[in-house]
C-alpha cells in the first residue's frame, strides 16, 4: 500500500464511526445528486469512494430492482459503517482502491463519486481508471454536499486558482482522462460536475 493510501485510510478511519452523525443534512443533496445524474432503471453504477454509503440508497432507487449498484471504499472502518446503517442491502460493498478496480472493462453504464477527486494520488490516471470501466457514453458524476467556497470555508483556507475542482482545471484533466465534461455547478448547498466517456476516441 501506497503512503498516500495509508493517510487516506488513516484519516476516514479515524473518523468512520461519526461521520454521518457529522454531516446530518447531506441526505437530500445526495438524492438531488443523483437524480440529475440521470440514471435509468437496469442501469450497473458504481459509487467511487462510497464511504458509509450515502449515495447507495438515492442510486439504488434509480436503477431500480434490475441495476447493478457497487460501492467501493479503501477504509474498511468505513465499510462497516456503511453495513451498519443497512447499505450493503442496496449494493455490495468492494474493499478497494478506486485507482485498480477488481473489473473489467467498459462493464459499468456510470460512476458516482462524493468528495473523491480531492482525495486521488495520481487524479488523471485514477479518472482515466474510471474511464476503463464504463462503456463509450457512459457517465461520471463528481459530487460533494456543499460548494468550493464553502468547504475551503469550513477548512479554513482560501480558494485558489489551482484548485483542481475549479473549472477551468477540471475540464482539461477530465478531457485528459478520457472524459468530457457535461456540466459543471459549483454553489454553496453543492458542488455537481457530470462528465461523459465519448463513443468515439
Amino acid at each position: 500500500m501506497s503512503e498516500d493510501q495509508t493517510h487516506v485510510q488513516e484519516f476516514f478511519g479515524a473518523r468512520a464511526a461519526d461521520w454521518d452523525r457529522k454531516f446530518p443534512g447531506d441526505g437530500p443533496a445526495f438524492a438531488t445528486a443523483v437524480a440529475e445524474f440521470g440514471l435509468r432503471p437496469g442501469d450497473r453504477v458504481l459509487d467511487a469512494g462510497c464511504g458509509t454509503g450515502r449515495a447507495m440508497t438515492a442510486l439504488r432507487a434509480a436503477v431500480g430492482p434490475t441495476g447493478t449498484v457497487l460501492g467501493a471504499d479503501l477504509t474498511p472502518q468505513m465499510l462497516t459503517a456503511a453495513r451498519r446503517a443497512g447499505r450493503d442491502a442496496e449494493g455490495a460493498l468492494l474493499l478497494t482502491d478506486v485507482a485498480r478496480l477488481p473489473l473489467r472493462d467498459e462493464v459499468l453504464d456510470a460512476v458516482f463519486a462524493a468528495g473523491l477527486i480531492a482525495h486521488l494520488p495520481d487524479p488523471g490516471a485514477n479518472l482515466r481508471e474510471l474511464a476503463r470501466v464504463v462503456r463509450p457514453g457512459g457517465r461520471l458524476a463528481l459530487f460533494h454536499p456543499i460548494g468550493r467556497a464553502a468547504l475551503a470555508a469550513r477548512h479554513g483556507r482560501e480558494l485558489t486558482a489551482d484548485d483542481m475542482r475549479a473549472e477551468h482545471n477540471l475540464g482539461p484533466l477530465l478531457s485528459g482522462s478520457g472524459w468530457h465534461m457535461t456540466s459543471y455547478a459549483d454553489q454553496d448547498d453543492r458542488f455537481l460536475a457530470l462528465a461523459e466517456r465519448p463513443r468515439h476516441p
